[in-house]
């Protein structure tokens, strides 16, 4: 089993920065993929960024450019660095994580609320 513990949300202005922090506890050593989901009030649950152990991360396209997905080298943290933040951005963000050679994700975190005033 794996817990997923994220940390870093909060209320910010329109273009100003955030970064969230998931820290990953328990059989660490079965994951494979970690990212970020969010989800706003009355729209679908989106991927915002996705990255692997190995090889290169992912990005929704609302938020190429202005997010920057990173894991620490022991893989057990996972970070968010969202700038230039627009008040779409406002979500609740949550971290995420798949097994070796799972197509979904296993692993969910609690969440992390991320408002964007303007």
């Amino acid at each position: 089993q794996v817990q997923l513990v994220e940390s870093g949300g909060g209320l910010v202005q329109a273009g100003e920065s955030l970064n969230l922090s998931c820290s990953a506890s328990g059989n660490i050593y079965s994951i494979n993929v970690m990212g970020w989901y969010r989800q706003a009030p009355g729209k679908e649950r989106e991927l915002v960024a996705s990255t692997p152990r190995v090889g290169t991360p992912t990005y929704a396209d609302s938020v190429k450019g202005r997010f920057t997905i990173s894991r620490d080298k022991a893989e057990t943290t996972v970070q968010l660095q969202m700038n230039s933040l627009r008040p779409e951005d406002t979500a609740v963000y949550t971290c995420v994580a798949a097994g070796w050679g799972r197509e979904g994700f296993d692993y969910w975190g609690q969440g992390t609320q991320v408002t964007v005033s303007y």
